[in-house]
Parts: C-alpha cells; structure tokens; sequence
C-alpha cells in the first residue's frame, strides 16, 4: 500500500534539476482492475473456503493461506495481545488454575454457535478490538498465567456440496489447554493436551513487519499465516461473528463468505447505497462533498456485500475504503458463485478514486 503524493510544481522542478540522485522514484499503485479472474485469482477454495485470502488493493495482490495452518496469532505492536483463529470456530476460556499439568475435561459450553449469548466470552470480539479478546490482559510471568481450556473448532472439510450451499465446518478438530504470558519483549506459550501431565513451552518474538507472528498448537511451529502488515486491505474468510434476532443477541456464530478489513493497520470502510451507476459516477470528489464516517470496525463489508437466501450479490450497494496509506477505493461486488453455481468464488472490481 503506496501512498500517493502529489508535488507543487515549483518543488517538482527544484526535484528534477540535474542532480537527482536523492530523490527517490514513485512507486505506482494500482488504480483498480477486477479479481476473482484468471488473472487475478481469489483461491479461496470453493464450497469450503480452505484459504483466507488477503487482498492488497494498491499492490494489485491476493494472497492465499490455508485458513487451518494457525491456531494462535500474537499480536506484534506495543500491546500484549492473544488471538484466536475465529476462521475455524475456536473458543476458549479461563479456568481457575495456574497449573498446566491438571488434567482437564472438554466443556460443551466452550463452543461457537450454541445460540446462548453467554458464549461471546469465549471468543475475541468479533468488531477485531484487541482490548476485547477472549484472553484478555495477559499475566507478566509464568505463575501468575491461568490455564486457558482451548476448543480448537472445526475442520475444513473436503465433501462436495451441491451448488449453491456452502460447507466450511467439517469434523472437531479437538481441544489443548494453554498458558500464555509476557516474556520480557514478546511470550511465552505452554501448550499440551487436555490429559497430559507435561506440556510443550515455546519462546514468541514479536516481529513489527505484521500484524501478529502466529503459532500452530497441533505443531507449535510459528508460521507466516498473513502477509506484511502493509500489505494486504482486506480479507476473505469464513468468520466468527455474533449473531441476533431483531435486536436478542444468541452469540457466537459461524459466517462463510466473509471479509474483514485490516483495521490495525489503520485500514477503514464505509458502505455506500448505489447502483452500478452510482459506483462509476462516485469520485473522490463525491467523497468530499457528502457526509462519511469511515468505520473501524473490521466488518465494515463483512456480509454486508452478499446474500444467502438466494444466493447473490447485492446489486445496490458499493463499498469505499481507505487503506492504512490514506488511499481512497471504491469497491463493488459482482458475483460470489462459479459458473456452475458453487460458492466459494467471489468476483470484484475496484477504482482508485481520484
């Protein structure tokens, strides 16, 4: 995500003299083009949405990771911060004990969509608030750090599904019991199974370049399971949200067809009611000239942009972001279904507004 900076031309003709060896060359970004192409893929994996899928709208890039490749994310700016991998339907939640060698039993309750409000404690909080997550303020050392009991959630699954259904939460992937606590700079993990007497420690460094160096529990290796910080805008992915009838929350509920923006690089969405010709009239000067509060929650577009019941994109709505470099986009969705009727494949063009 480049930003774009436009020069007084007395400047740019002091910049352009003979010696410019100092200035450094603008770096172009793109000014929109169409993804979910042959040219510009969104893998995101058909019916069971396999990957999270990051889109970098300035750099024209989409990068896949398999969505079930992590389970923990450690958040790398100044605060000290745990988050679960809501892709996967995870839930936690702390128990009384500091001792990790106890053995522990499952707990039904610890679940996604029980359709009990209650659940929502055992979930960070789906607006992407790290000051709202299941594992909250984290201790300072090893004996003062609760044991967390870890629902691990759903696997992808790999059935086929008929046209127009989606199927992204397969078999229980099972459960861990974890302790996690600040280590001078960056953590300490302990890790182990709900009946063992022994448990694996890991040492986490945070790295500044992303947003969170994150850690699988079933391998404890750490691995790159998101690009650069500054590199990505917004997120296609199955997702754990909070779910209501009329205005009665039922908690925690599982979502396909999601995406959220890069809110802690700073990345903001509106959403805009309009027709396809409304999206091409709309400018930076339409931005200007009418009344938006950018919202920094992450599902901002979220389900925002599609329809289950039947299946379709929404035709009269486009959405406006601006990335963490102070660009302005405009975004449309034009399809989420294959050509034979599978979803799983979204399709959307963007414009740099200018």
């Amino acid at each position: 995500m480049k930003k774009i900076f436009l020069l007084p031309l007395a400047l740019l003709a002091f910049a352009c003299g003979d010696d410019d060896s100092n200035v450094a060359p603008i770096e172009p970004i793109s000014e929109g083009t169409i993804f979910g192409t042959a040219e510009h893929p969104l893998s995101v994996g058909g019916p069971t949405q396999g990957n999270q899928v990051y889109v970098d709208l300035s750099g024209e890039n989409a990068t896949a990771v398999a969505r079930d490749s992590w389970d923990l994310g450690f958040y790398s700016g100044d605060d000290f911060r745990v988050v679960i991998n809501g892709s996967l339907k995870m839930a936690v939640k702390q128990l009384e004990t500091t001792d990790i060698t106890l053995v522990q039993e499952e707990d039904p309750m610890v679940a996604v969509g029980t359709f009990d409000a209650g659940n929502m404690a055992y979930i960070d909080h789906p607006d992407g608030s790290l000051s709202r997550t299941a594992f909250g303020n984290l201790a300072t050392s090893e004996a003062a750090a609760k044991v967390y009991l870890v629902n691990l959630g759903s696997q992808v699954p790999t059935t086929t599904v008929d046209p127009g259904v989606s199927n992204v939460a397969g078999d229980p992937r099972g459960w861990k019991k974890v302790k996690v606590w600040r280590d001078g700079s960056g953590y300490k993990l302990q890790y182990a199974n709900l009946d063992a007497t022994t448990a694996t420690e890991v040492s986490i460094a945070k790295n500044a370049a992303f947003n969170h160096v994150f850690v699988n529990l079933t391998t404890g290796a750490t691995v790159q399971a998101e690009p650069e910080k500054d590199k990505w805008d917004m997120n296609f992915t199955t997702f754990t949200n909070e779910v209501f009838q009329g205005t009665e929350s039922f908690g925690a509920y599982f979502y396909s067809d999601y995406i959220v923006t890069n809110t802690k690089a700073g990345v903001k969405a509106i959403r805009v009611d309009g027709d396809a010709a409304a999206y091409e009239a709309f400018s930076l000067e339409t931005l200007q000239t009418v009344d938006i509060a950018f919202s920094d929650d992450q599902r901002a577009i979220g389900a925002n942009w599609r329809n289950v019941l039947p299946v379709q994109v929404y035709n009269n709505v486009f959405f406006v972001l601006q990335d963490g470099d102070g660009n302005y986009y405009k975004v449309k969705f034009l399809s989420m279904l294959s050509q034979d009727g599978h979803r799983g494949f979204p399709v959307f063009q963007y414009a740099l507004l200018q």
